[in-house]
Formats: structure tokens, C-alpha cells, sequence
């Protein structure tokens, strides 16, 4: 007897194939002497229109709705049919034995395979693969050691009850909106939250209103020099109070008070998981969320180089440490040579810093696989985000920064004024920012360990002075700005805010709030760039250079849209309902 493999993508498919010898090539299928796989192609199958019900839903009206079927059902997706039909008929071959679902590794993921099994009416024993990457090695280790699709019974739960509670809001409001105002609008529990958080934003940006502060800065020998108010502020709202500091000081002399030295480290930021890539590839390269996903799956699935994207975890396990050798080899080019080279002179460990089994769900952060691949095979949007992927990874690997950071206080007529300088002695991780300025990745974040507060003071000169030590401040000049609103939201900024949600919500219901934080807040990494890309579709939201804006019609849903909807509360409570069903504290029924 031989086995089916179901692979959620023709791509992922033949890779599987190839690994298991399967080279007899079948329509939407290929077979090997001991497994046959074949594939969907995303959903084959969804839940049934609301026309597939009876006449009283063939037409919008009020008086139909809500739909609540009593049973809601699933159905043939009309444009991949005929794949459909490919896979229903190998489950029934006589000479299939076990059916092995090898759809991606998550909660939708479940729910593509486990539909098609159950529309077909299939009744045969079930395993699951359940890996992180599709490199040949991962493929092979997964058969290896195949888990019991009744593992995940429960998580296919959570993923039916999600799809369901989806359609009974999702379908009756749109309904309920479009017959009420004559117009075109649909709403959901995750787009239209999301369209709140924007408009609370906007409002803020048009309520806010700009105050001048000023502050001062001092010159001694070319060291320049902060004024701090008691609050250890450097800014004042009052003209007339840094006037008089301005006057009473210029001119005079100065004692330092203190000389503090401290040696310092930084360390690399965490790893990456899907959200975290999205934000920096916006801010950096201006990828669209959508674009980021697209060069995540293409390196994901075609190349094979980096693990599963859709992650929402920036942890490893403890059993992938064993393999970074292998994978730090695969980086193994261009500037990057030099830095893996000198991580595989000693045995590679991991620390808690990034491998934590605890903080790990259903996949572990992105990470290059063993595999590699040549840059020049890449198009420009993939190099740049494998470059970002294997810059975080060799990081994580690298030492901390290590830095002597002096401040120096100074106190004349009264007044405290302060230079802070700071001194690098290991560069460490930072080793790779001179990677990425080579590779035209920009700096990821202006860490605090390679500058100063921008006074143009010389370091060398912090070391010279000591307590007691007088110097004359000969020249004050005011610095003057006005306090600025919030910017409008940016893609990357929309994803933060869509992860953290929590400000965004109206209730004190602190466990809902612990949830949201917990749940990764509204959508999930594998959703985000769909919800946004649906809001810009659907003309609810445009885009102004890197900015997003509501447009008018946007602002018409959240008008008429019911209270419960344009709030995160929603999202908070199912998915802590969602979460409890896929560890079996809690029934889908109930929910």
C-alpha cells in the first residue's frame, strides 16, 4: 500500500516528491514506488456561500438577517475544482493506505487539508508532517519521525470554529450595512479595528496643537554642553526662563561636579519573526507588507534558503542549535565571509537570548536555512530581505558590544549642565552594521552605543577632565523646536500597532488586554498583509507617499459600522477562545 502526501502548494508539493522519489509525473499529481503527493493550491474547498442555503438568502434584505444556519457548510471552490477533483481522487485509489497532511504547519494550514479530506467523505488513517523549512533535509527528517493527525484534532477545531464565527459576523454585517445605506461596505472583526486605530490617529494628528520649547547648549574649549532643568529635562516651555540662564551663564565659569565612567554592553536585536521583518523591510527598503511576504515565500519556497515565514515567534528551540554550524556556512559570502568564518572558530552555543522552547509555538523565528543560495540568483526585493534575515541571525550569534560611556556634569550659576560620550572597545555584533552599509541594507536602528547627544564634542576630551576642575562656558546659544503630533501611519507602523493593539481599546479588562499582547493582537503574522491589502482594494485606505490615510468611504464604515466591530475587544476575545479550544480547555461548540 502506498501513502498520500497532501502539500498545500504545487512548489512545496514537488519538492516533497523529489525527496521521496516520486518522479512519475500524473496530472496535479506524482508518484514514487512507496507515496503518491499531490497538492492544493491554497483553499480547494471553503464554507458554502450564503445562496446555497435557500432563496431567502439569494437576495440582500433586511428582513433575512441575521443568516444563522443551523449547520454551516463547506464547498468546492469553483476556480480550483478540478485540482480538487486531482486530490479526492487519489484519497480513494484502492492502493492508498494512509493519508500523510503535509499542508503548512499551523491553524490554517490544518484547516486547507483537513476540509478537502472531509468533503470528500474520506475515511482513512491520518499522519501529520509538521516541519519548519522544505530543504531536502528537513523534508527527509520530518518523514522520519510523521506525528498522529490526532495531535492535531484540536487545532483543526480552532481553526473551523475561527472560519466560522468569521462568516456569521463578517457576511451578516456587510449585509446588514450595504441593505441599510444603500451602499457598498463590508466590515469585518480584524479590517475594521484596524480602520479605527487609523482614524483615532488621524484625529489626534487634527486635535493636536504645537507648543514652542527651548533649551540651551554651551561651548567650553569645542565641548559642547546640555542644560538640565532638576527633572533631568533639557527643555523648558518658558523663553524668559532659558533667557536668563542664557544671560547668567555665558561668560562665566563652570565646576565639574562629576566624572562617571561606565563600561557598557549592548546587544543584538532579537531575531525575526514575520511582523518584526515586515516593519523593518517598510522603514527601510518601503516594501509593502504584502511585497515582503511574497520575497519571504518565493526564499521560502523556491529557494529553500530561509524557514517558514509565517512565524510569530523570535525564539529557537533548543534542538536547532546543533544545526547553526551548517547554517551559518550557508552564509558564507560577500562581506559576510569574513564574520561567519570567525563564528566557526569556536563551537557555537545558544544562549537565552534566542532559544527558549517556552517562547516557541508553532514555529521558531526566521533563520536561514543550511541550504543557501547564490545573491545573484536573487531578484533585488529577495536579496535585500535574505540579507536582512542572515544580518539578524549571525547577530544574535555575535558577542555583545562592549563601550566605556562617560557623562560628565558640570554646575555653573546654579545650573547643571552635562556631555555624554561614549567610546566602543569590542565592536561585537555591530560588526554587522559595516556589512549592511556595504550591501546598501541601511542601519537597522541608531543604537546607543555609537553616538554621542550630537553635540560635535571630540570624545578624547571627556578623559581630560576632573572633579573640581574649572572651565569657562564661552558662548550660550538657545535651541528652540515646537512639539510635533503623532505621524500618520506608515505600513510598518500599522503592523506595530496591529500587533499592539492595546492602547487601541476601550476597556480595562486588563486578562483581555494580557491576551491581545499575548495572541500577537489583531490578525495574525500570516493575515496582516492581507487585511491591509484588502483595505487598500476596497478604497477604505490610501496611501500618501509612505503615509496611510482613511478615504471616505473608510470613514462611512466606521460611522456606520456596530460599536462591537471597531474595537480590538473582539479579536481579544476569541482569540483567547480560539487559543483555549487548540489546547483543549475549551469546545468549539461553546464558542
Amino acid at each position: 500500500m502506498k501513502s498520500l502526501v497532501i502539500a498545500e502548494k504545487p512548489s512545496v508539493g514537488r519538492d516533497i516528491a523529489r525527496v521521496l522519489g516520486c518522479g512519475k509525473g500524473g496530472n496535479g499529481f506524482l508518484e514514487g514506488s512507496e507515496y503518491v503527493v499531490t497538492w492544493a493550491l491554497g483553499h480547494l474547498v471553503e464554507l458554502s456561500d450564503p445562496e446555497s442555503y435557500g432563496d431567502q438568502w439569494k437576495t440582500w434584505k433586511m428582513e433575512t438577517l441575521p443568516m444563522l444556519p443551523e449547520k454551516l457548510e463547506i464547498q468546492v471552490i469553483p476556480k480550483t475544482g478540478k485540482q480538487y477533483q486531482t486530490v479526492k481522487a487519489q484519497m480513494y485509489r484502492k492502493d492508498i493506505g494512509m493519508i500523510i497532511i503535509a499542508t503548512d504547519a499551523g491553524r490554517e494550514g490544518e484547516l486547507v487539508a483537513r476540509w478537502i479530506i472531509q468533503k470528500a467523505g474520506v475515511h482513512k488513517p491520518m499522519k501529520r508532517l509538521w516541519i519548519s523549512s522544505v530543504t531536502d533535509q528537513a523534508i527527509r527528517q520530518g518523514f522520519a519521525h510523521l506525528k498522529d493527525a490526532k495531535e492535531y484534532q484540536k487545532l483543526y477545531e480552532a481553526a473551523v470554529a475561527r472560519a466560522e464565527a468569521d462568516w456569521l459576523v463578517g457576511l451578516n454585517a456587510t449585509r446588514a450595512l450595504t441593505v441599510r445605506h444603500n451602499a457598498q461596505l463590508s466590515c469585518g472583526r480584524v479590517q475594521t479595528p484596524t480602520l479605527a486605530m487609523i482614524a483615532k490617529r488621524e484625529a489626534q494628528i487634527k486635535a493636536f496643537q504645537p507648543k514652542s520649547y527651548y533649551g540651551l547648549k554651551v561651548n567650553s574649549g569645542g565641548v559642547a554642553w546640555t542644560w538640565k532643568n532638576k527633572d533631568n529635562s533639557v527643555s523648558v516651555f518658558s523663553s524668559e526662563t532659558i533667557r536668563g540662564i542664557q544671560e547668567k551663564v555665558t561668560g562665566s565659569t563652570a565646576v565639574i561636579e562629576e566624572v562617571k565612567k561606565k563600561q557598557q554592553k549592548s546587544y543584538a536585536p532579537q531575531l525575526y519573526d514575520l511582523t518584526s521583518l515586515q516593519q523593518d523591510a517598510n522603514r527601510m527598503f518601503g516594501f509593502s507588507a504584502k511585497q515582503t511576504l511574497d520575497y519571504m515565500q518565493r526564499l521560502y519556497e523556491h529557494y529553500k534558503a530561509v524557514t517558514y515565514p509565517r512565524t510569530d515567534s523570535r525564539y529557537l528551540t533548543a534542538d536547532l542549535v546543533a544545526t547553526l554550524p551548517e547554517r551559518i556556512r550557508a552564509c558564507r559570502f560577500g562581506g559576510y565571509s569574513q564574520i561567519c568564518g570567525q563564528l566557526l572558530k569556536t563551537p557555537v552555543k545558544g544562549n537565552a537570548s534566542f532559544v527558549n522552547d517556552k517562547k516557541v509555538s508553532d514555529h521558531h523565528a526566521i533563520i536561514p536555512t543550511e541550504q543557501g543560495v547564490s545573491l545573484r540568483e536573487l531578484a533585488y526585493g529577495e536579496r535585500k530581505i535574505y540579507e536582512l534575515v542572515i544580518s539578524r541571525f549571525l547577530a544574535v550569534l555575535l558577542p555583545p558590544c562592549e563601550y566605556e560611556q562617560t557623562e560628565v556634569t558640570a554646575v555653573c550659576e546654579g545650573e547643571r549642565f552635562t556631555v555624554k560620550g561614549k567610546i566602543i572597545r569590542k565592536a561585537g555584533w555591530q560588526e554587522i552594521r559595516k556589512v549592511q552599509e556595504e550591501a546598501g541594507i541601511l542601519p537597522e536602528e541608531e543604537p546607543d552605543s555609537s553616538h554621542t547627544d550630537g553635540t560635535g564634542f571630540t570624545q578624547g576630551s571627556l578623559a581630560d577632565f576632573t572633579k573640581g576642575q574649572k572651565i569657562l562656558f564661552t558662548e550660550a546659544k538657545i535651541t528652540e523646536g515646537k512639539t510635533k503630533p503623532p505621524l500618520p501611519f506608515t505600513e510598518a507602523t500599522l503592523l506595530a500597532a496591529m500587533e499592539n493593539p492595546v492602547k487601541y481599546m476601550e476597556s480595562s479588562d486588563q486578562s483581555l488586554k494580557k491576551t491581545l499582547g499575548e495572541t500577537g493582537g489583531l490578525g495574525t503574522v500570516a493575515t496582516r498583509a492581507d487585511i491591509i491589502e484588502k483595505l487598500f482594494n476596497s478604497f477604505m485606505i490610501e496611501k500618501k507617499d509612505p503615509y496611510i490615510h482613511l478615504t471616505s468611504k473608510g470613514r462611512q464604515v466606521l460611522e456606520l459600522a456596530p460599536q462591537g466591530l471597531t474595537s480590538p475587544e473582539l479579536t481579544a476575545r476569541w482569540e483567547q477562545q480560539l487559543s483555549d479550544i487548540a489546547k483543549g480547555k475549551s469546545r468549539k461548540k461553546d464558542f
